[in-house]
């Protein structure tokens, strides 16, 4: 993976973010199931026009027909024929070979009972820009043509994101086997019976979509199970995670040159003659990355009051964002897969093949000459759970490294440099006070860094006895990141003042182009501390300079 230190990525203003972010909500995304890209997704979040390739729209009439063709056969389809949960043993109606009024009517009754039933989230609303991640990810993985609903279904996944319509998804309520009574909200909206942000203002479903000249849905057959029972709300934060730790660790080398500078540390655990003998993934990546951030600093001159090793969070920084590296782009590798494949239960399979299909337990559920409906554990997203808690822990060990820098850079025996780096004729506390926050911020990563994929409480009468919480993780990932952030803030604080206090002593001192372009751009947001003053505005200041490189 390789990360961006240049001076043009260093100093990418906000106005050009906000520039760049206008131009993709002019894009449109062509959405067919199988090639859904995070890019895309935040394209769509922020306002760009969705359109359903017209393969996959025919896809979905043809998966339809199949789901139905098995009801009218008698075949046992869960959330269909019969119940959910425990009730999977209920019965719901008889086709007796003919999708008959009555049948209809029995179906579209137990869509709307279980929408209604299942809408039970708590907790603040979903930020409206994840909200729409979360239709735009379910929208595709319903293109992918397992889900057997009513082509309409889609069509309006399409439709509230063209005409700036997002559900009220309550945050918290899920266990992270598909987010079933999160992700209701959406199937609620959807006919009529709950309330939206539509172009910025809250109101009852009904009324926004009266407005945006869109009709409720009148859910039938599978409906309200492919809108509730499926993973895009968790996934969505896991996207945001992914995305918040990816520009993180993007700055981090640079950040990291910046302390080399203000400790006048050693280069030579960076260099390929060190690492090539023992060459574990992305390390070569995240030693370059430091080297590159660094080029045409004096680290690389001879200076006989430099130490032959420093601390540990120094030498080993390249292993923690190597590490780092790899969780990342496992974490993308596995939301990848997640975002472009069905996650139903269960799975409507056109041209289903006929594997087993001799024994009978097998031959239940397929459909001759069309494929098959088939019960699945595709509602499992372990593996995105466990990719997020892997980059959690990863980031950590980042951000500890990062404390305990930040510490040193503060001790005049690692940097001969004056205690707590106060300047000349500053007679105060300079930095000594200012350690307690990014240890505070540390404490909270310890704790938030904890596996959560195996908590719960078996429910559904004893049938949903296993969790991934693939949300909370995700939270905690998000805060992890947003913790190191104000952590990397108070740490470019402590370099960049120690590099001052260096460059008064020599005026010569060099800095690398990467390192010199941060330490330009920082200080005319953050200056010299010359004399004690309030930090509080500097910290934020600091943090807004970080999250918005």
């Amino acid at each position: 993976m390789k990360m961006k230190t240049t001076k043009n990525a260093v100093l990418t203003s906000l106005a050009f973010a906000l520039t760049a972010t206008h131009a993709m909500a002019a894009d449109t995304v062509v959405l067919d199931g199988k090639h859904f890209t995070q890019d895309q997704a935040w394209a769509i979040a922020d306002g760009a026009e969705v359109k359903i390739a017209p393969q996959s729209a025919s896809t979905l009439v043809k998966a339809h027909e199949l789901l139905m063709e098995a009801a009218r056969l008698g075949k046992p389809v869960y959330g269909l024929t019969v119940g959910v949960g425990l009730n999977k043993d209920h019965k719901l109606f008889d086709a007796n070979g003919e999708l008959s009024a009555e049948v209809l009517k029995a179906s579209e009754s137990f869509n709307y009972s279980t929408l209604r039933a299942h809408s039970a989230g708590v907790g603040e609303a979903m930020p409206v820009r994840l909200t729409r991640v979360a239709l735009a990810v379910r929208l595709n993985t319903i293109l992918s043509g397992h889900t057997g609903v009513q082509p309409y279904v889609a069509e309006l996944y399409q439709a509230y994101l063209n005409n700036d319509i997002s559900p009220i998804i309550p945050s918290k309520g899920t266990v992270g086997e598909a987010d079933i009574l999160l992700a209701s909200h959406v199937g609620l909206a959807m006919i009529g019976e709950w309330d939206v942000i539509y172009k910025g203002e809250r109101m009852n479903s009904a009324k926004a979509m009266k407005k945006a000249g869109i009709e409720p849905l009148a859910p039938v057959g599978k409906d309200a199970l492919s809108i509730l029972s499926n993973n895009s709300v968790g996934v969505s934060y896991a996207m945001k995670g992914y995305r918040d730790a990816k520009h993180l660790l993007e700055v981090s080398p640079t950040v990291f040159g910046l302390s080399l500078e203000g400790l006048n540390g050693n280069i030579s655990p960076f260099l390929p003659q060190t690492n090539d003998i023992r060459p574990f993934p992305y390390l070569k990546e995240a030693t370059t990355d430091v080297i590159n951030s660094l080029s045409g600093s004096y680290l690389w001159d001879a200076n006989s009051a430099r130490p032959l090793q420093d601390p540990l969070s120094y030498r080993t920084t390249a292993y923690t964002l190597a590490s780092a590296y790899k969780s990342l782009a496992d974490l993308g590798e596995v939301i990848d897969i997640q975002i472009n494949h069905s996650d139903d239960n269960p799975g409507v399979i056109l041209g289903a093949g006929k594997d087993y299909g001799n024994n009978s337990q097998v031959s239940k559920y397929l459909v001759e000459g069309k494929g098959g409906v088939f019960p699945t554990t595709n509602f499992e997203p372990l593996p995105v759970a466990l990719a997020v808690q892997q980059l959690s822990i990863a980031l950590t060990h980042v951000s500890h490294n990062s404390a305990m820098r930040t510490i040193h850079l503060s001790d005049d025996h690692f940097t001969r440099l004056p205690r707590f780096l106060s300047a000349p004729g500053n007679n105060g506390h300079a930095f000594g006070a200012i350690q307690k926050t990014f240890v505070d911020m540390q404490v909270r990563n310890k704790a938030l860094a904890n596996p959560v994929s195996f908590d719960g409480i078996q429910i559904a009468g004893n049938i949903e006895d296993t969790f991934t919480n693939l949300k909370l993780a995700s939270d905690r990932l998000i805060q992890i990141v947003d913790n190191t952030n104000v952590m990397y803030g108070l740490e470019l604080m402590h370099s960049t003042q120690a590099i001052d206090l260096r460059k008064l002593a020599d005026k010569n001192i060099k800095q690398g182009e990467a390192t010199q372009a941060m330490y330009d751009a920082f200080r005319k947001q953050v200056p010299f501390v010359d004399v004690d003053r309030p930090f509080t505005p500097d910290i934020k200041a600091s943090y807004d300079f970080i999250t918005q490189l």
